[in-house]
């Protein structure tokens, strides 16, 4: 038998000891990240069933058949959910994640434009609210499409249908909206907007990742947004969201076999195997799929209305608390269980309540919101900071105790004005060679040591490592995140970007500490 270097009990309490410096995944007090759904013996049953299949490799259906099986089921489920029940035509994949589905709704949508354009030198464009999701600068980055954002209401959140229809042409590849978006919870015009795209033969791509296996048993009539508007052809919605199922899981649904079939990457040309993917990934893990796979069996259409309709009597409540708070306000008219807070400028100055600041106190009582930055728009309107909140099933458990911490967080703020970005950044640029305009040079070519020496400056990595010595757990953020996000607003993209990549490599580098002989 193999000697292990240390006893697995040991290496399980050091584990153990770092998740205990996590932020809590159970019980609602982050809200944002995770989806508790209140019900252990349902976490239990997703541990099961992922290791019971914990060996198998999803990467081929044919050798491992109850990756089939259960892919077929939980895409099955899906479809008869989000508004294709009884349709053959529209098929699906699981995926690793909403990013892995929006990536793939790309590669197909731009696929099947160039199938259709052979020889065109042009660039093809997709078209979207600026709310869409960052998955999809990811996927224009990555497969080369131009990303055409269209300005939303800074006080709604919302897109115009007009403004989208004033952007399509002969170049655009697809159009994406969302239901709804993740700024601000607004549920596109969807059905509207497939008025003007399928008349056209463009494709249309709703993004209900976060939403999607919530909206399909909201409490409330919606408007039409999912597969059952014709002019949707592809859908993607996350199981490990409001499906309940550990990460990470999706499902992409697309109208059409044959506008599915340009998801898949085939090749023979090597002397292996021959490949064939529906996904980004080959090999793959099947515990998620047989996690979300097991919850659906175990809930059925039943249960997950019961979830959501707990999820929606916690959001409602919330929502209320919010509106009673003096200086706050819910952006626009948000649709599902989550939903962005924003300073009401219509009081008085010293009874607004800056939305970073009431995050970063009700942190201090131990609740993480999630804090967003402002944007302006191209078209020069300002969307405004917010502080974002995902609720969930076990929020109505706690919403009592929630809704104290936050009247108490927004009384112990209300007044304090939000952090300059401007004069932050201002006053930062002294400490620095060559001021303001040394900042603003060190967009371009800033390599990994200038990287982490502003980081320090800012107060974002902790200690005075030296340039080739890793940040290891210097990396941690401050307490207060309100100044952090004041200088994401400030400081030029370029720059914020390029920090940030600094920052999250930093965090994971491991130390120069010596490893266990």
């Amino acid at each position: 038998m193999t000697d292990f270097r240390r006893e697995a009990s040991a290496i399980l309490a050091e584990l153990e000891a770092m998740r205990a410096l996590d932020a809590p995944t159970h019980g609602g007090r982050v809200l944002s990240y995770v989806y508790d759904s209140g019900l252990v013996e349902l976490d239990e049953l997703a541990a099961g069933a992922a290791r019971l299949v914990q060996p198998v490799n999803g990467l081929d259906p044919t050798t491992f058949t109850s990756v089939a099986a259960m892919e077929a089921g939980v895409v099955g489920f899906a479809r008869r959910v989000l508004g294709g029940a009884g349709d053959d035509e529209i098929v699906g994949s699981v995926t690793s994640g909403g990013t892995e589905s929006c990536l793939l709704a790309v590669k197909s949508a731009r696929d099947l434009w160039r199938s259709l354009r052979a020889g065109t030198p042009r660039v093809p464009r997709i078209v979207a609210p600026v709310t869409v999701h960052a998955a999809f600068h990811k996927a224009a980055e990555y497969f080369g499409l131009e990303l055409d954002l269209v300005p939303v209401d800074p006080g709604t959140g919302v897109v115009s249908v007009a403004a989208i229809e004033e952007r399509l042409g002969d170049d655009v590849a697809l159009v994406v909206v969302s239901a709804p978006s993740y700024p601000f919870a607004a549920l596109d015009p969807i059905a509207d907007v497939a008025a003007i795209t399928g008349p056209r033969g463009i494709a249309l791509h709703v993004d209900a990742c976060i939403g999607g296996f919530a909206l399909a048993f909201w409490p409330d009539e919606l408007p039409a947004w999912n597969l059952s508007v014709p002019g949707v052809t592809s859908l993607s919605a996350d199981l490990h969201k409001y499906g309940y199922a550990p990460k990470g899981v999706s499902v992409l649904l697309t109208r059409g076999r044959d506008r599915q079939r340009f998801q898949y990457f085939a090749t023979t040309a090597w002397p292996g195997y021959p490949v064939v993917n529906p996904t980004l990934t080959g090999s793959k893990p099947a515990g998620p799929l047989a996690a979300a796979w097991a919850i659906i069996e175990a809930l059925g259409e039943d249960g997950f209305t019961e979830l959501t309709a707990q999820t929606a009597r916690a959001t409602e409540a919330l929502r209320e608390v919010v509106d009673g708070i003096e200086g706050l306000k819910v952006v626009g008219v948000p649709t599902g269980p989550l939903f962005a807070v924003a300073t009401d400028e219509s009081v008085a100055v010293d009874r607004r309540v800056d939305p970073h600041h009431w995050a970063d106190a009700a942190r201090a009582a131990g609740w993480h919101l999630q804090l967003q930055p402002g944007l302006t728009q191209a078209d020069g309107t300002r969307l405004p900071h917010t502080t974002h909140l995902t609720v969930t099933p076990v929020t109505e458990a706690v919403v009592g105790q929630l809704s104290t911490a936050l009247v108490a967080a927004a009384d112990a703020v209300r007044g304090v004005p939000p952090v300059d970005g401007q004069l932050l950044v201002a006053g930062l640029a002294e400490t620095l060679p060559g001021g303001l305009e040394g900042l603003a040079a060190a967009s371009a070519g800033l390599d990994s040591a200038g990287a982490a020496g502003l980081l320090r400056a800012f107060g974002l990595l902790g200690g005075a490592a030296s340039d080739d010595e890793a940040a290891g757990a210097d990396g941690a953020l401050p307490d207060r995140l309100a100044p952090v996000l004041a200088l994401v607003g400030a400081l030029p993209p370029q720059l914020t970007e390029r920090l940030l990549v600094e920052l999250l490599a930093r965090v994971v580098e491991p130390s120069s500490t010596p490893d266990r002989g």
